[in-house]
């Protein structure tokens, strides 16, 4: 509804592992999240316009575009650019390539149950 207030965080997952997306989806729509998927940057990119997630969690090994150049795309256009991102990854590489893109944090997979839920509550607000 628009003009509604939203009063749930909505967070967007976007990662290429069908069992990833759903594990994650579980644990943050059990601790109050409403969550959207994605499997691609492709299909995130139309995600983020129609949704307007308040945060993002980000693979960075994916098809047709990596995370990394997703999370530039989002950081160079005035609309998505304050959009907080967190890459959950198996990249060895994300420290570096997380602080210079503007993330908020990371997290290596496989991340626990209470790392995620308390990383996602430290940039999206119930």
């Amino acid at each position: 509804m628009r003009g509604a207030r939203r009063t749930r965080a909505k967070i967007l997952i976007v990662d290429d592992d069908a069992s990833t997306r759903e594990l994650v989806k579980l644990h943050l729509a059990n601790n109050g999240y409403d969550v959207v998927l994605a499997e691609d940057a492709v299909v995130a990119g139309y995600v983020v316009l129609r949704e307007q997630p308040d945060l993002i969690l980000l693979d960075v090994h994916m098809p047709f575009m990596t995370g990394y150049e997703f999370a530039a795309a989002l950081k160079a256009d005035e609309v998505t650019r304050d959009i907080p991102l967190i890459f959950l990854t198996t990249d060895a590489g994300v420290a570096e390539h997380a602080g210079r893109l503007g993330a908020k944090a990371y997290l290596n997979k496989p991340v626990t149950a209470d790392r995620l839920v308390g990383t996602v509550g430290l940039f999206a607000a119930h």
